[in-house]
């Protein structure tokens, strides 16, 4: 399958924010690169409360179906992490790299 890149920008509940940063980085960015995801980079936008990352996946399945197959996992299960705990508003949105 092609490469397929997500923009992911999420609004975080006031105050939050280095919670939700923390989880990420400690249980969501290990199994999303376990399961063959590449994270291109991650940003905080303090002014505005905002995290955004950017997320891809190249291999033999869709970004969909692979994404699927994520959030079906026992591991991700097993984080005990509802993203409405942390997020108010989440915008993903697929990108193409032209440079």
């Amino acid at each position: 399958m092609a490469r397929t890149t997500q923009l992911r920008t999420y609004t975080v509940r006031e105050g939050l924010l280095d919670q939700w940063v923390e989880r990420w980085r400690d249980d969501i960015v290990p199994l999303r690169l376990k399961l063959g995801f590449e994270i291109g980079g991650a940003w905080v936008d303090r002014e505005r409360n905002r995290f955004v990352w950017l997320l891809s996946y190249e291999g033999p399945e869709s970004f969909e179906k692979r994404n699927e197959t994520y959030w079906a996992s026992p591991e991700r299960a097993a984080m005990d992490l509802d993203p409405d705990d942390y997020l108010l508003h989440t915008d993903d949105r697929t990108v193409e790299q032209r440079y």
